[in-house]
């Protein structure tokens, strides 16, 4: 794993911002073997704080406080609900509904402790989300999550039958391949096999609005990664008709 920190999209005082990378840890798991983006940033501060996480394979927007102050104050502001959270997808399958609230509660699967499941005794969890654009075998989603439960978006998006693309817990964890979207596509002579045009879970963490320790509203994002937008691009290619 690169030990380069990735792309800081705000700095101050209290709080450091970046655009996590998929594939790249949060915080430090279990085992501790893998570097995880909190101990890079603890490398280059010495101390730093954990506000919230985003899964292993989501990428976006992941925000870390500098001071306890700072910690707390953002700590709450999640827990009560008053940040902001947005997200963009990319899900298998064209949703009926174009805008829906999905509030359904999710628990931890009795024994399978990685996977999530909707079940009555769970906690809240509300998820609203407006198609983009629709593609027909896929569609671009925008979702704003009100509660921050582990797997939320996949979970309730398994639930209404459209998974998050290459979802291996929630969906077939395929990756997308260009011949699938592209006619007539064919291999460069250098390439033996086709390289997949996305290949990790099709979810980003895009957007987050809240209000910092002073006082202050802050409206950070994190722009698309390239193997989304590259994937969006054939969609929408494919999609308009020819002239």
């Amino acid at each position: 794993m690169n030990r380069q920190i990735p792309e800081i999209i705000l700095e101050t005082d209290d709080f450091v911002a970046l655009s996590k990378p998929a594939g790249m840890l949060s915080i430090p798991d279990r085992e501790g073997e893998e570097v995880s983006l909190k101990q890079l940033l603890k490398e280059k501060y010495g101390e730093i704080f954990t506000v919230h996480r985003i899964d292993r394979n989501t990428s976006g927007l992941i925000v870390f406080a500098k001071n306890e102050l700072a910690h707390k104050h953002l700590s709450l502001a999640f827990q009560d609900r008053t940040v902001e959270k947005y997200y963009s997808g990319i899900v298998m399958g064209s949703p009926a509904e174009k805008e829906k609230t999905i509030d359904a509660p999710i628990a931890q699967h009795s024994q399978n402790h990685t996977r999530m499941v909707i079940h009555k005794r769970g906690k809240t969890a509300v998820t609203d989300y407006r198609v983009l654009e629709d593609f027909g075998r896929y569609a671009h989603i925008e979702f704003r999550i009100h509660s921050g439960r582990t797997h939320q978006i996949r979970v309730h998006m398994q639930l209404i039958g459209h998974p998050i693309v290459c979802d291996e817990i929630y969906g077939d964890g395929s990756p997308i391949l260009l011949s699938s979207i592209k006619k007539n596509y064919h291999l460069s002579k250098s390439e033996l096999d086709e390289r997949p045009i996305l290949a990790r879970l099709g979810l980003h963490a895009e957007r987050l609005i809240f209000t910092s320790v002073d006082g202050i509203t802050y409206t950070l994002s994190a722009p698309l990664p390239k193997d989304m937008r590259a994937l969006l691009q054939q969609l929408s290619k494919k999609k308009k008709p020819a002239s």
